[in-house]
This record gives C-alpha cells, sequence and structure tokens, in this order.
C-alpha cells in the first residue's frame, strides 16, 4: 500500500472516530441537557392553583368561600402590535407600561402581568381579541360573614415562596388539606413559539383542597361575639373572650374574642390580634378554679358537701403570709357547700389540705390542666405542672382557690366541662366533617380524653355548683326558673413580682340546664374599669349569652 492510500485510509478511520466521538458526546453526555433545552424551546410549563376548600358552619353555610379571579399572562411570540397592546393592557391593569415592556421583552413563551383580575377585566380584554393574552383562573378568600369568628377561622397569606398559606385557626391547622395539590400544565409549541397541544400530566394533576363542615353554630356564635362586645364597652374592659362547648361531646358551638380582626383584609391590623387568646394566652384563673379542686376533694372522700371547715373563721397564716377571703368575710364551721357558694379561699385551703398535693396534681392531670386539649386550632399552648416535690406549703394553699397556677381558657373550660358530663372529659373539637374533593364525607366522632371523677361526683359537684349560682354573689343577674351550674371568679394579675391591686381578669364559668347540659361556657373579662369582679362584670355576660342560648335551644323554665 502506497504512503498516500495509507494517509486516505488512516485518514478516513480517524474522522468516522471523530464523528462517533462526536455522537457520543452529544447523544450521551449531553443527552439530558440537550432534552431539557429542546424541552424549554417547544413546552411551556404552567402551575395550576388548586381550589381551595370551603369552611362551612354546623348548617351548611360557608363561612369561608372562595372567589374567582384571574391571572393574566401573555405569550411574547404570539403579541403583534406589542406597542399597542403594552399601552392598553398597562392602561387597564394599572400597571406601569415599562413593566409590561420588560415582561413581553423576556425570551419566554409564558409570563405573567397581573394577579387578582375580576371578571369584568377580563372580559374587556377578551372583547378585544388581543393576540398573546391569556388567562389562569385563581381563587382568593371570601367571607360571607364578614368578620364573624376570625380568630376560629385564621386567614390566608403568603409564604416565604409566594404561595398561598393559611395562618392560625382552622386555616393553619388544617392548612394541608384545604390547599389541595397543585398541578402542571404543559403547553407544547412549534418553531414559532405557537401552541400546538394542551395536555395535563395525570401524574401531577391539581386536585382541589377538602372542605371542612365545623361545629360552630352560626346563631350561638353571633349571639356570643354581639353580648361580648356590648359587655366590654359597658364594663370598659381592655378585652374579653367566650367559649362555649358541647359538654357530652366537646364540639365547640362558639368562640369569640375581642378585639378582633377582618380576615379579608388581616395586614391592616396588628399582629398581636391574630392569636386565638381562648386557646394561645396564659392566665390565671382564680376562684373558677375552685370548681375542680373541690370536685378532686369530693372525689377522693376526703371532703363530703356538709363537711364543716374547722379553719373558716379567720384568716390562715403560711410561711408568714396571711391567706384571706376575696372579701375579708369569714364564716366559722362552713360546710363545703358554703364555701364554693361564699368562694371561701379559706375552705378551699382547708379541702386542697385534706386531698394532699400529690393526689390534687394526680386529679388535675386528669382534668387535663398541664396539657394540651387537642382541639383542631393553631397555637394552642399549655405549660406543665411542676412536680409535686415542687410545690411549698404556700404554693399548695394559692393552688386550691386557683392562684400561682396558669392556664389557657380552653383547657379550663375543657376541665370544667367534664362535671357536667358525668365526669367525663370530652376533646374539644371544631371540625364535624370532611368533604373530599371526590365526594365522600369523612366524619370526626366525639373522643373521650378522661374520666377524672365519677359520675356521683360530677352530680354532687353540680348541685354545689347551682346552689352557688342561686344564692351566690351572682344571683342578682340569672334568669329565673332556670337551674344553671357555674362559679365566678376574680383573679389578680401578677406584675413584677406581685399582684396588681387594681386590676383582675374577671370570669364566670358554667352549664345549662343543669340537670341536661346543652352547653357549657366560660366568660372572661379582661381588666374590667366599672367593677374588678367577676359577679359584676363576666357573670351578667355569661346569663346574657344563657337566657339567649336558652330561648335559641326553645327550653322553657322549671322551676
Amino acid at each position: 500500500m502506497t504512503a498516500r492510500l495509507r494517509f486516505t485510509f488512516f485518514f478516513i478511520v480517524f474522522s468516522f472516530l471523530v464523528i462517533i466521538g462526536r455522537l457520543f458526546y452529544w447523544q450521551i453526555v449531553k443527552a439530558e441537557e440537550l432534552s431539557l433545552l429542546g424541552q424549554s424551546q417547544y413546552d411551556a410549563f404552567v402551575k395550576i392553583t388548586p381550589k381551595r376548600g370551603e369552611i362551612k358552619t354546623s348548617d351548611g353555610f360557608p363561612i369561608v368561600a372562595n372567589k374567582v379571579s384571574f391571572l393574566v399572562f401573555a405569550t411574547p411570540k404570539e403579541v403583534k402590535e406589542k406597542n399597542k397592546t403594552i399601552d392598553f393592557i398597562s392602561s387597564l391593569l394599572t400597571i406601569d407600561s415599562a413593566t409590561i415592556s420588560a415582561q413581553l421583552s423576556l425570551p419566554r413563551f409564558w409570563v405573567p402581568l397581573k394577579t387578582g383580575v375580576d371578571n369584568a377585566t377580563k372580559e374587556m380584554i377578551e372583547k378585544t381579541r388581543i393576540a398573546g393574552i391569556g388567562f389562569e383562573p385563581q381563587f382568593t378568600r371570601l367571607y360571607p360573614e364578614s368578620s364573624m369568628a376570625a380568630h376560629l377561622i385564621g386567614f390566608v397569606g403568603k409564604d416565604e415562596n409566594g404561595e398561598d398559606k393559611g395562618y392560625f385557626g382552622l386555616e393553619g391547622f388544617y392548612n394541608r388539606q384545604l390547599r389541595g395539590k397543585s398541578g402542571m400544565a404543559v403547553q407544547a409549541r412549534d418553531a414559532l413559539g405557537r401552541p400546538i397541544l394542551s395536555r395535563m400530566s395525570g401524574k401531577t394533576g391539581a386536585i382541589d383542597g377538602r372542605s371542612f363542615i365545623v361545629n360552630i353554630d352560626r346563631a350561638i356564635q353571633f349571639i356570643a361575639e354581639k353580648r361580648l362586645k356590648k359587655g366590654i364597652e359597658r364594663y370598659q374592659a381592655s378585652g374579653g373572650m367566650v367559649g362555649i362547648l358541647d359538654p357530652k361531646t366537646g364540639n365547640v358551638l362558639a368562640m369569640a374574642s375581642y378585639p378582633s380582626f377582618d380576615p379579608k383584609t388581616y395586614w391592616e391590623f396588628s399582629e398581636d390580634v391574630y392569636k386565638n387568646p381562648f386557646i394561645s394566652n396564659l392566665y390565671e384563673p382564680g376562684s373558677t378554679f375552685k370548681a375542680l379542686v373541690m370536685a378532686s376533694a369530693l372525689d377522693g372522700k376526703v371532703v363530703k358537701p356538709e363537711t364543716k371547715c374547722p379553719v373558716c373563721g379567720g384568716p390562715v397564716n403560711l410561711g408568714g403570709y396571711e391567706i384571706r377571703t376575696w372579701n375579708n368575710k369569714y364564716y366559722q364551721n362552713s360546710t363545703m357547700t358554703d364555701v364554693i357558694m361564699h368562694s371561701d379561699n379559706i375552705g378551699m385551703v382547708y379541702a386542697g389540705s385534706m386531698l394532699g398535693i400529690d393526689r390534687l396534681l394526680s386529679y388535675l392531670n386528669k382534668f387535663g390542666i398541664g396539657q394540651l386539649t387537642g382541639i383542631d386550632l393553631q397555637g394552642e399552648v399549655a405549660p406543665n405542672l411542676r412536680s409535686a416535690d415542687k410545690w411549698y406549703p404556700l404554693d399548695i394553699a394559692t393552688l386550691s382557690f386557683g392562684q400561682g397556677i396558669s392556664v389557657t381558657p380552653i383547657e379550663l373550660l375543657s376541665g370544667f366541662s367534664a362535671i357536667a358530663n358525668e365526669g367525663r372529659r370530652m376533646e374539644p373539637h371544631v371540625v364535624a366533617k370532611i368533604q373530599t374533593p371526590e365526594g365522600e364525607t369523612i366524619v370526626i366522632p366525639p373522643k373521650v380524653l378522661e374520666q377524672p371523677i365519677s359520675p356521683t361526683t360530677a352530680k354532687v359537684m353540680t348541685e354545689m355548683l347551682i346552689n352557688a349560682v342561686s344564692n351566690g354573689e351572682a344571683k342578682w343577674a340569672r334568669p329565673k326558673g332556670y337551674r344553671i351550674a357555674g362559679k365566678t371568679g376574680t383573679s389578680q394579675i401578677p406584675i413584677a413580682g406581685h399582684y396588681d391591686p387594681d386590676k383582675t381578669i374577671a370570669s364566670f364559668i358554667g352549664f345549662a340546664p343543669a340537670d341536661d347540659p346543652k352547653f357549657s361556657m366560660l366568660v372572661i373579662v379582661d381588666r374590667p374599669t366599672t367593677s374588678i369582679y367577676g359577679s359584676e362584670t363576666a357573670a351578667p355576660i355569661f346569663f346574657d349569652i344563657a337566657r339567649d342560648l336558652l330561648t335559641y335551644y326553645n327550653i322553657p323554665p322549671t322551676e
């Protein structure tokens, strides 16, 4: 073989190897990158936002619904009269023309222009038949009852990625179920950027959020909010709250707090009001706590209703501190029934000492004190109870009448409601049913959490609480003819190592009708100024609401 032929042969072999190498490089090494590049040229991915689930009250009314709005987008390669389009769209959408121009100049097949556009504006744009402008439906929250139950509902804002996210209340607690699952639409286009096919992948399709039917009764919620606001204004308080449960099921019938906010325009309000204070605020319960301690002492069989208090004739000294009654009145040889009626701190110290700290803490744990109730709302807190060895004699004494311990309102109402339910403590729950996009309905059943006291003890304690309402300091405000069980509370506010002498948290807790309870309720008034006592502020609000509820349930007087 001549040198010329040999050179030609090696040149052909070399060229062949180079071609094979290049083909290997482009088809194997760079295959994925080229595929993505080609896809970016001919496919456009559009995120499909699912419809967020609705929230409906017990009568099926949507207290939180969805309003349809639109995202206006453009496909720059399809826009023919660019300047005319920029001028028209910028004026109609009230967007700076430079912003529109910048978006249309991007080397993309799909660019967003504005979100939250209403249907009227969409129709105006559609009538002009401008090429390259499209619409994608979006959903924003609609509140048919305005700001009603705002703390229960929460609100929908944006997360760090600009996506819708529920915060606080039901929106926060059930965010994942309410929001659904986003999908991805793939728009295939030809070499000129024109759409030739639209398809949705079944594996990544949008799934609408689940809807919720709650136990909240619209009428009861309205009554609670109206009476609370009126009471706070009447007693010139800084705020207040009301919680109403069905003690037999734990269903939350209403929950109201003031001041409140409007979830539609939540950003206009201070972040301090977003939290639901009924589940997030700690306070010393004061005399309302006496019902739990006395029920524990009765169940532990260390006292009976007729047991006389041997130390109730005057103040009690413990570790250099003098414990007095709230009004400096003393009743020698008071029975335990009298102790509850008079809200006697000395009698409660005696009952607590008879039970002992170990057994008292055991009972309080069963009542749910120091524990989360499990309510399905975002933001619940609960500080743990100290162990028995960390309670000093003075601490034990003040614990027995509700000072030196912090609870949330829902914690206290949940435990107290066990007295109304034959000693069974139920899990408080807001949601009654969950409706899936496929039409399935999931029912949330009542859940028994604990049996802190026996049915017999619950019945005895109920009679003592009825006597407290009928003959105690708030008897003037109660509805006549009804057997209502309840207890007043006036707790001082701890500041800088001592209690504020002028500011209190006034409260009243109870249930009715006592023989067959339809509701249990806790009313709290924060720093009332016309009077510092629960019997003169919280109790009248409680009885106003109770009177309305007894009428609403069509329950006639029995006495």
